[in-house]
């Protein structure tokens, strides 16, 4: 590669959020830096690729306007950088759970009964959350409250080389992940997981390109959820449980958990038009109550 091709690659990188150049500089922030850079530069962090993303700056700003309605432009853009110096933090904190560093994720269950209710059925639990504070941090607590056997599926992301050193990170904490293709037997390892009383964790805030949706409103306005995470349900008895996490200090986490939703066998349309509303609701709540914890940059 010549050095007009690597410049090129250099500047794409610094354009795009979930890149293998800023996972690289955390990774290596994390390894190498002292104790105080770790806990302090994540927020420094967070502004300089707030600074370098402008598209993904609006993508967000259009997200707090979605949740908060419009006001003033001081507001929003405080707002919008609190955004990326939260963001900056959880993948910061995700990084130092599977390093050498000798802290540890905690965490505070809100509502953890109804978690309870839905794992003590024995048909295993579909999670649904979305990019909201340290979801990350979400499967390694569960599984340490609980015991609870978590598998996480998720898209492929854009960048493989930037996946392949998250994947790590979240392999060395003890979650497994399965990534999404357009493979119709996908589903049957997650069913065999469920049977197993294993826990499912989906992210229902973005739809992959392919994947079937339901149609249901976020804020008032027309949004879409995958349809997998119903079916899924339906497929297999196991009660979907809304879960969403929130970043309360650091490697501090909030688990906020809604009450279980169930489908039958075999729903009809309209039952899984409500499901579907249920647990838009219950994103909604939690993201109007925490706006500047919603990492949809798309």
């Amino acid at each position: 590669m010549d050095l007009s091709s690597r410049l090129r690659a250099l500047f794409d990188d610094l354009r795009q959020h979930d890149s293998v150049l800023w996972r690289r500089a955390v990774d290596a922030g994390v390894t190498y830096g002292p104790d105080l850079l770790v806990r302090r530069c994540p927020a420094l962090f967070g502004l300089a690729v707030g600074a370098a993303l402008p598209e993904q700056r609006r993508a967000v700003r259009r997200n707090l306007r979605l949740a908060l309605g419009q006001r003033g432009a001081l507001e929003e853009y405080r707002d919008v950088a609190r955004v990326f110096i939260n963001f900056a933090g959880c993948l910061t904190d995700a990084f130092i759970a599977s390093s050498n560093r000798p802290d540890r994720l905690t965490g505070l269950c809100v509502n953890d009964e109804h978690f309870t209710d839905a794992y003590r059925r024995g048909l295993g639990v579909i999670v649904v959350t979305a990019h909201a504070g340290g979801w990350q941090a979400a499967a390694p607590l569960l599984r340490s409250v609980h015991a609870a056997d978590v598998v996480v599926v998720m898209q492929r992301e854009r960048d493989r080389r930037a996946q392949a050193i998250q994947d790590g990170t979240r392999d060395r904490v003890g979650v497994r992940i399965q990534h999404v293709d357009e493979d119709p037997l996908a589903i049957l390892p997650l069913l065999a997981h469920l049977r197993r009383r294993g826990v499912v964790a989906i992210q229902i805030d973005r739809l992959p390109s392919g994947m079937r949706g339901r149609d249901v409103e976020l804020f008032g306005k027309p949004w879409r959820v995958p349809e997998g995470p119903l079916q899924l349900a339906a497929a297999s008895g196991a009660p979907i449980v809304p879960v969403f996490t929130r970043r309360t200090g650091y490697m501090q986490y909030e688990i906020c958990i809604a009450p279980p939703i169930s489908l039958p066998r075999k729903p009809g349309p309209s039952e899984l038009d409500v499901a579907a509303r249920q647990i838009t609701g219950a994103m909604e709540s939690f993201l109007r109550a925490n706006p500047t914890q919603w990492f949809h940059f798309e």
